[in-house]
């Protein structure tokens, strides 16, 4: 059985804990506490250097890193729902909504970023939250505009047609960590609409962060109250 080492509220374990619950692809997780450090343990930077999260390990031992690559993996290799749509201009406009949240949002807004905002730079709480807020608020901006303007995309479906993709399993994340930052996502009525599609869904309802095992007992009560 495949083995997911993650952390419950991590947007990129979170992707891949959609994409393997999408495919109904059976796993076994590991939780790795990013805030206590237990990235920075020896045996855990042997399995991953970048001290990261996630990380998936197969039967036979072998290591593989870095969402996106997991999920290609997955999809290359499993059959059951893909998570491209059919077109390649439907696939481009999904990995085109998967990069601007993977690659212009998440690398300024993750952990290791927050604190050495905090740490050595010496930000305060409030300035942090401005600077997590800034990056959301303009990205997501992009990503309503597109949104609307697509052919491909119906208000009250998924990012691009009537089933989950690449798209969904990056933005629904990030939405909810954008949440945590007191992020106002009212502004965003298109992607309101998905992430409220995508969480009606077995694969996000699984992967839903309150409901992990290593989610600690305080916020799983706080989602079920």
């Amino acid at each position: 059985m495949l083995t997911l080492y993650n952390y419950f509220r991590s947007s990129t374990s979170y992707r891949v804990r959609i994409g393997l619950n999408y495919k109904k692809i059976p796993y076994q997780q590991k939780g790795v506490n990013l805030v206590k450090g237990e990235q920075w343990a020896e045996d855990y930077r042997e399995m991953n250097p970048q001290g990261a999260v996630p990380v998936l390990v197969f039967e036979d031992g072998y290591v593989l890193t870095q969402s996106l690559a997991i999920l290609d993996y997955l999809e290359e290799s499993y059959p059951g729902p893909s998570i491209y749509p059919e077109g390649a201009k439907q696939r481009a406009f999904t990995r085109q909504i998967a990069l601007i949240v993977s690659c212009d949002v998440h690398p300024v807004n993750n952990l290791r970023v927050l604190k050495y905002l905090t740490g050595k730079l010496g930000v305060s709480e409030e300035e942090k939250t401005k600077w997590y807020q800034k990056w959301i608020y303009d990205s997501m901006t992009s990503i309503e505009i597109m949104l609307n303007k697509s052919p491909y995309h119906t208000k009250g479906e998924y990012c691009c047609g009537s089933a989950p993709t690449l798209a969904d399993m990056c933005l629904i994340p990030q939405i909810y960590n954008a949440r945590r930052f007191n992020c106002d996502m009212s502004r965003f009525p298109l992607i309101e609409a998905v992430e409220k599609k995508c969480l009606e869904h077995p694969a996000f309802i699984e992967a839903d962060p309150h409901s992990q095992p290593d989610t600690p007992a305080e916020l799983r009560k706080a989602a079920t109250a």
